[in-house]
């Protein structure tokens, strides 16, 4: 019979990372279960507790409820969901847990989890990681302005340890590990914090059990195998390398149990045979326009405020190689008339949604649903509409996002820094041909990352287009406010990566090859992948 997994899920935001493990099927048998996840952000954690409702609901009756597909429609309000199923609920409650990370009280209710799980399941596996602003370089830049900010006494630095603490006492078959590139440069007294995190990771079991052997996830020759690092940056995983319409890069490090790594030493399986595009993953939406965020908003009003606009750019295209703009603009300043979307929020589905054959479509497309939902603009500024055509415009002749210097002086900002280099990117259209830019939380800001690729939409992307760009399924409801939901999507693993994460770890632990990327793990595939001796002692950091 095949071997069941419990998960313990730390730091789990939305649940990204936990849902790509607890999407992996095969042969009917899911072998990943999440025993508990834990997330503090209130928004997140309600998030969190509906999916491992939903999970549950499909696991006894095959299909999601009514009443979920009703509020995902937006036709009604969040129900009790304890009156839709019970027991299904007082699992979900008990798998998703509000905690504080780091607290007595926390470890408490952690440990007994674990201890749960291990009578439980046939082995554990550990995923999650700290909270990534103290690592990250934007978020030590900020930090680094707030007065008597001293690093040192950042908790966040240190909650890693916590993450050893879980992993020391559950000593699961594997770990995940997953945080921003900026942790490979941190440093705390001097020291880098990756070197504080090797030496724990590779201390524990020193005497009293099993050690951890540490590899890195590496795409090569169309495979995906797990290989020892020979130098910090191979722990870091291109998300564009697995299908995901997205040029997210993060350190992910994967620990074997030792007594399981002779398994792991030929795991492998198939890379996705392409990279995907932001059109892949959001060209089938409704269209929409952008809202007016000062004074009257009306589709007239805003048809408006964008002809204006476009015209005024077909006028004062600079000279040099002028032609192709001004022909574009005035293409957009025709269209927009006739053509451009009158409304701010569309729930309808593509024609033929849900039976497609691509292998993005097909994890993003729910067949259970009747409506798209969380697809609806924010409100713009007037002087950010032309802003945001010129980019999109600039984008598509130009094949590349424009810098400050490209932009007219027409549309520069009241700013006396907008030309000196500090805000070169201030303004950022995902291109359509190629994967987004990586969506971090700041798209809860403003948007002027984000903007659509398409002229006649002109606006910032909606909560939704955001969350196939991190391939969450559709049916993924995102609990809290808007800005909340802009920032759980934000901080996520993207679901469609962790799959093939969970593949790859499955394999590694049972001692298979396959040749599936992790959506259909039925062909075996016995090329050898790496197999080099494994080092405790990963590099030198001297």
């Amino acid at each position: 019979m095949p071997s069941t997994f419990g998960i313990v899920d730390l730091f789990a935001g939305p649940g990204g990372l936990g849902e790509g493990f607890a999407s992996l099927v095969e042969d009917g048998h899911a072998p990943f279960r999440i025993g508990i996840s834990v997330e503090k952000e209130a928004s997140a954690h309600r998030t969190l507790t509906l999916r491992a409702f939903l999970r549950e609901y499909r696991l006894r009756h095959g299909n999601l409820p009514k009443r979920f597909i009703d509020l995902h429609a937006g036709e009604i309000p969040e129900p009790d969901w304890s009156e839709v199923d019970a027991s299904a609920w007082r699992l979900a409650v008990e798998e998703a847990r509000s905690l504080e990370l780091g607290t007595e009280a926390a470890a408490t209710v952690i440990d007994a989890a674990i201890e749960k799980l291990k009578s439980g399941y046939d082995d554990t596996i550990l995923i999650g990681g700290p909270p990534c602003q103290a690592y990250s370089l934007v978020g030590r830049a900020r930090s680094k302005a707030k007065v008597g900010y001293v690093p040192e006494l950042d908790e966040r630095h240190y909650l890693f340890r916590e993450y050893i603490r879980v992993l020391d006492r559950l000593r699961p078959a594997a770990f995940v590990m997953e945080n921003v590139k900026g942790m490979l440069s941190s440093t705390v007294e001097s020291r880098l914090v990756l070197e504080m995190l090797m030496e724990d990771l590779t201390s524990l079991g020193s005497g009293h059990g099993h050690q951890y052997e540490l590899r890195a996830i590496r795409v090569d020759g169309g495979k995906v195998s797990l290989r020892e690092a020979m130098r910090p940056s191979d722990f870091v995983v291109r998300a564009e390398e697995f299908g995901v319409p997205q040029r997210r890069h993060r350190v992910i490090i994967v620990g074997i149990r030792s007594d399981l790594a002779g398994k792991a030493a030929g795991a492998s399986m198939a890379a996705p045979e392409r990279r995907r595009t932001v059109s892949d993953a959001i060209g089938t939406m409704p269209r929409l326009r952008s809202g007016l965020s000062r004074g009257a908003d009306s589709a007239a009003d805003w048809r408006e405020e964008v002809v204006e606009a476009a015209r005024m750019l077909a006028r004062t295209c600079p000279e040099k190689e002028s032609e192709p703009f001004r022909e574009a603009f005035s293409s957009v300043a025709r269209r927009t008339a006739t053509e451009a979307p009158r409304s701010r929020k569309d729930t309808r589905l593509a024609e033929g949604y849900g039976g497609s054959n691509d292998e993005l479509l097909n994890w993003l497309e729910r067949t259970d649903l009747r409506a798209i939902a969380q697809h609806e603009t924010r409100g713009h500024m007037t002087s950010d509409l032309g802003r945001y055509l010129f980019a999109a415009v600039f984008g598509a002749v130009r094949g590349y996002s424009p810098k400050a210097a490209d932009f007219p002086l027409a549309l520069s900002p009241d700013h006396r820094n907008w030309r000196s280099g500090v805000f070169n990117d201030r303004f950022r259209v995902q291109l359509a041909d190629e994967a987004s830019t990586t969506v971090t939380s700041h798209i809860s800001k403003d948007g002027h990352y984000f903007i659509h690729p398409d002229p006649l939409q002109c606006r910032s992307l909606t909560v939704r287009e955001a969350a196939r760009l991190q391939t969450f399924p559709d049916d993924y409801l995102f609990m809290g406010n808007r800005t909340q939901q802009y920032v759980q999507v934000g901080n996520a693993v993207p679901p469609f990566l962790a799959r093939q994460i969970a593949q790859i770890v499955l394999n590694a632990i049972v001692g298979l090859n396959s040749g599936s990327n992790g959506t259909d793990p039925q062909h075996p595939d016995m090329s050898s992948a790496d197999t080099h001796p494994t080092q405790n002692s990963l590099f030198d950091f001297s």
